[in-house]
């Protein structure tokens, strides 16, 4: 296993400088997850024992891989760490390796920046290009989740998985049967994947649209209300629980769809995505002023005329309320395959 050699030069939007962490990190990766991720930090005793423990586990032939952002004065501002151990090979993962995302931290004033998300990203994509990893688990919070949703992570906080192939991995030929069938299990993980998102069109009594300013999604700085499905759930049951997670707002009635969006894979996000926008009625004024933003996800809930978003969201997003908007008004649902580009 070898890690990356280079460090990613910041661009022209000024995002952060990402670099392979080495065994030198090790007790600045170690004092992050214990200031920052643990309910209770740890003695300094514990944290010489945990960094003698990790700093070799991060030698080229380890099994650990760190990405840091580094802080002006030197320190360490973010990191993620996964840790790479074997699984028995599948369909989905034939080398059979699989890697948990370990730790992700960022320092509190450092947040909001979309180090946490870079340095992710950069991980998985190390992972999954470098070193053959196509299974990925991790645990994270409930505020957390939407991120690591948007990254292709699909199931409960608790326990999210994701199987991803890296662009380049050549098909291993395969093993000649008597029969066609498959496992149930085996095939579902053969099945192309896509990730389900629910959204909730919502307006004042003036039809002008409300929307969601996003405190960990640069790329879509403005949305509706919604989120991605559960394992299991109902579309109309999670427009219910995003609702009320994001606004503190209970939705009432029977559901209305609005539209269906399609999104194409990305580079930062391998698997399709599907939303169902639905209905979610005008609301008061006083209505508006009642709601209750998670700030783990929003800091402010706007309402503008349609015709104002345009200049603050990118061109297709726009493109996507301006439909939603068009098929309120006009009773006929509508279908939209160009959003996520952006």
């Amino acid at each position: 296993m070898t890690p990356a050699a280079s460090t990613e030069p910041p661009d022209d939007a000024g995002r952060p400088l990402i670099r392979a962490a080495t065994p030198t990190d090790a007790e600045a990766l170690i004092r992050m997850r214990s200031q920052y991720v643990l309910s209770a930090p740890m003695t300094e005793e514990w944290i010489r024992r945990c960094t003698n423990e990790l700093a070799p586990r991060l030698e080229p032939e380890g099994d650990a891989r760190a990405f840091v952002v580094d802080a002006p004065d030197g320190t360490v501002a973010a990191c993620a760490l996964g840790l790479i151990h074997p699984v028995l090979p599948a369909r989905s993962y034939p080398r059979g390796l699989a890697a948990r995302v370990q730790l992700v931290a960022t320092r509190p004033e450092d947040r909001r920046r979309g180090h946490a998300r870079a340095v992710v990203s950069a991980l998985l994509d190390h992972l999954a290009d470098v070193e053959d990893v196509t299974l990925f688990e991790l645990h994270t919070s409930a505020e957390a989740a939407p991120l690591y949703r948007e990254l292709g992570f699909s199931g409960d906080p608790a326990l999210m998985r994701m199987t991803r192939r890296s662009t380049s991995a050549v098909a291993l030929p395969a093993a000649r049967t008597e029969s066609s069938w498959v496992p149930p299990e085996q095939y579902a993980q053969a099945l192309p994947k896509a990730v389900a998102f629910v959204c909730l069109y919502v307006t004042d009594e003036n039809d002008r649209p409300l929307q969601l300013h996003s405190v960990y999604s640069p790329g879509h700085p403005w949305h509706m209300i919604g989120g991605a499905l559960d394992l299991g759930e109902r579309p109309w049951d999670a427009v219910v629980r995003e609702c009320r997670e994001e606004t503190g707002m209970t939705v009432v009635g029977s559901p209305r769809l609005l539209a269906t969006v399609f999104g194409p894979p990305r580079a930062r996000r391998p698997y399709s995505t599907l939303q169902l926008v639905f209905d979610g009625g005008r609301l008061t004024d006083a209505q508006i002023r009642a709601l209750t933003l998670n700030p783990g996800e929003h800091d402010e809930a706007r309402v503008l005329p349609l015709t104002e978003w345009v200049s603050l969201m990118p061109a297709r997003d726009f493109a996507r309320l301006r439909a939603v908007a068009e098929a309120r008004r006009t009773g006929v649902a509508t279908y939209v395959d160009t959003w996520g580009d952006a």
